[in-house]
Order: C-alpha cells, then sequence, then structure tokens
C-alpha cells in the first residue's frame, strides 16, 4: 500500500466499521437484522416456488411478483453477510474490488427492484383501466423484454458509476468506510481528488430510476383510482381496490425507505451518522422482509395456495 502526503494511493484493502457510535451493541442489532433475512429468504422462495408450480399463477401479476422475489432475496443477500461478518466475527476488511462488486449488486438490484415495481404498476393499470385488452398487450413475448429491458438499465447506468471510481479516485484520505457495507457516496466521500463528477452522477443515477419509476407508477395509480371509483358496481370497485391494496405497500415501504435514505446520506450533515447507517440497512432488509408477508396476507390466491400446500403437508404427516 503507497502513501502520498499520507493518502493512501489505490487502496487493496478496505475496512467497513459497521454502524459507527453503535458498536458495542453491533452483535445485538445483528439479531434483528438476521431474523429479518431469514424470513425475506424463506418468505419469498415459497412464493416463488408456488408460482412456479401453480399453473393457475402463471399471470403477469404474479410472474412479476415472483421477479419481485427473486431481486429481495438477492438483494438482502449481498450485504447480510458482510454486515454479519463485521456484527459477530470481527472481520470488517474487503478487498477494494469485493468492495466495488457490493456495489455493483446492491445498486443495480436496486433499480431492478424500482423497475419491477413499474411493470406491475404497469400490469394493474391496463388491468384495472382496460381489462379487455390486458391478455393480449401483457404477452409473454413482453414479460420477456420487460424483464431484460430492467436488468439492462440497471447495468447500463451502474456500471458507470463503478468505473468513474475505478479510474477517477485514485487517492483515498483513509481506508476506513463508515458503514456496514459498500455503498456509493461512502466510499467516494474517502477520496482526496474532485469527487463532483462523482457525486452528480450518483444523482442523476437516483432521479433517472426512483424519480422517473415513481412519477409513472403515482400516474398509474392515480388513473386507477379514478376508474374503480367509476365503476357502477360496489363489488367490483372493493375488488378492483383490495387488488391493488397489496402493491400499494410494497410501494410506499420500498420507496419512502429510499427517499429518507437516498437524503438523509447525502443532505443531512446534522443528523447523527448512526442514523444514516440504519436507514441505509432498513432500506435494503426490510423491503424484502415485508414483501412476502404483505402479499401472503392481502393477495387471496397466494395465501390460499400457501394453506392448501401446509394443510396438505400437516395431513400426510
Amino acid at each position: 500500500m503507497f502513501t502520498i502526503n499520507g493518502s493512501v494511493f489505490m487502496p487493496p484493502v478496505l475496512t467497513l466499521i459497521g454502524i459507527p457510535g453503535l458498536e458495542s451493541v453491533q452483535c445485538w442489532i445483528g439479531i434483528p437484522f438476521s431474523v429479518m433475512y431469514i424470513i425475506a429468504v424463506v418468505g419469498n422462495s415459497i412464493i416463488i416456488a408456488l408460482i412456479k408450480c401453480e399453473s393457475s399463477l402463471h399471470k403477469p401479476m404474479y410472474i412479476f411478483l415472483a421477479m419481485l422475489g427473486a431481486t429481495d432475496v438477492v438483494l438482502s443477500t449481498c450485504i447480510l453477510p458482510t454486515m454479519l461478518g463485521i456484527f459477530w466475527f470481527h472481520l470488517p476488511e474487503i478487498y477494494f474490488e469485493a468492495c466495488l462488486l457490493q456495489m455493483w449488486f446492491i445498486h443495480s438490484f436496486q433499480a431492478i427492484e424500482s423497475g419491477v415495481l413499474l411493470a406491475m404498476a404497469l400490469d394493474r393499470y391496463v388491468a384495472i383501466c382496460d381489462p379487455l385488452r390486458h391478455s393480449t398487450i401483457f404477452s409473454q413475448q413482453l414479460l420477456t423484454q420487460i424483464g431484460v429491458g430492467v436488468a439492462l438499465r440497471a447495468v447500463v447506468l451502474i456500471v458507470p458509476c463503478i468505473v468513474l471510481i475505478k479510474c477517477r479516485l485514485t487517492l483515498y484520505k483513509t481506508t476506513i468506510i463508515s458503514h456496514s457495507y459498500c455503498e456509493h457516496m461512502a466510499l467516494v466521500k474517502l477520496a482526496v481528488e474532485d469527487i463532483r463528477v462523482n457525486k452528480m452522477y450518483g444523482l442523476f443515477v437516483a432521479f433517472s430510476i426512483l424519480g422517473f419509476d415513481i412519477i409513472f407508477i403515482t400516474l398509474s395509480y392515480v388513473q386507477i383510482f379514478i376508474t374503480v371509483f367509476q365503476l357502477p358496481q360496489k363489488e367490483a370497485r372493493l375488488k378492483a381496490f383490495n387488488t391493488c391494496i397489496a402493491h400499494i405497500c410494497v410501494f410506499l415501504q420500498f420507496y419512502l425507505l429510499a427517499f429518507f435514505s437516498f437524503f438523509t446520506h447525502r443532505f443531512g450533515s446534522h443528523i447523527p451518522p448512526y442514523v444514516h447507517i440504519l436507514l441505509s440497512n432498513l432500506y435494503l432488509l426490510v423491503p424484502p422482509f415485508l414483501n412476502p408477508i404483505v402479499y401472503g396476507m392481502k393477495t387471496k390466491e397466494i395465501r390460499d395456495h400457501v394453506l392448501k400446500m401446509f394443510s396438505s403437508k400437516s395431513t400426510s404427516g
């Protein structure tokens, strides 16, 4: 490791300190985090398996739900081993390239999740506002194109973040990252060089993904509610409204946590560091943990198949 005037040149290894200010209780914080992770993996895996095995669930709404579940499993798995390594086993070091790879996975799957949520909103919009054309519009070919497009958008927009760090930032004030995983701004702020390009591109990516998606999701649901309240039958209004409740809960928990984390990390200089880090951790762990619970409780088809699966197991046992 080379040092130049007290700065570190291209450090091969970085050190993650976990949650600054809460080091003494990190081992206890790891317990609820690991419980949330286990529930997220088990719950989303059950939903994915149900959708794969049950032919009656091979519909756009449930296929998007399976995509969301798979994204949640990968996203939470990207950070929890690193966090528990710091909290429980005192393993804070990470190779620089591994840090960049973790950063790429985290931000890419955040973008993919946002894209899947947008696709789910558009699916509900067509299903409620133009039901006769829903099966024609959301064909198997379109579903494949949406999946590929969402993944490509994430890769194309996130890769330059990694390239900018790797190629433009060579001198670092310290190798210690005040975070529990490799987050873009947490790493960029360590650099000695001018980081305005990195910060501006990070803002561009955040608003071009989260901002774009949330605008179209909001517009979709405004039109959905206008259409629902115009339905003549009360039963039809209730049925259409109930199908959207789970989606709205999932959208709110993802985007509210995303914007709280984003703005506090970039503009909340007066907020204690541990609040920044806890919000970032919850942003990546809470949606994967809550999504299968919300859909399991609010989606009748999923709930019925889960109950049927466990009742058949208990009967056979």
